[in-house]
């Protein structure tokens, strides 16, 4: 069994993964810019059952997605403000880790069979997306789970044209 432990910045939170992530989703749209203070968030997704809370009891936040309408609930920690987790309304089975709060982020590889990068239509123009991996404009599928043709690039990418 792979286990890998993380945490918030000021330790009152800890959890437990207790499986590989079924998937990574490098996810570009605004509300992860705004969650994470960067141009992207690198979420591995997990099963439920594969992740725990070990010590402590973080905070929700509750949001309404702009996409698909359902609620995205952040989970954070009370006393320092770390963003740690997400579940979702959409898909109530998995829950996506805020990479970076691993003890060790880059533990889960990201490779073009297990990997996406969704919301490309929001990037930042000077995101430079990673080859290989499918890409696309907004989620990977419909709100009715039909799946969204992805697009590939051979090499790094630029989204868009720097704003000067």
């Amino acid at each position: 069994m792979t286990t890998h432990q993380g945490g918030c910045l000021c330790g009152a939170c800890r959890y437990e993964t207790r499986a590989e992530p079924i998937r990574v989703t490098i996810c570009h749209c605004k509300f992860c810019q705004r969650a994470t203070g960067t141009a992207y968030m690198v979420e591995p997704i997990f099963e439920r059952g594969a992740f725990a809370f070990i010590k402590g009891t973080p905070a929700i936040y509750a949001l309404q997605s702009a996409g698909s309408g359902k609620t995205v609930n952040v989970h954070f920690c009370q006393t320092c403000g770390t963003k740690l987790s997400l579940t979702f309304e959409r898909w109530p089975d998995i829950c996506g880790i805020y990479a970076g709060t691993f003890d060790q982020p880059d533990w889960f590889d990201i490779t073009p069979e297990q990997s996406k990068q969704i919301f490309i239509d929001e990037a930042r123009a000077d995101s430079i997306l990673a080859p290989g991996l499918p890409t696309f404009g907004q989620h990977a599928s419909q709100n009715d789970g039909t799946p969204i043709a992805p697009v590939f690039h051979d090499r790094p990418h630029q989204v868009g044209k720097i704003r000067s």
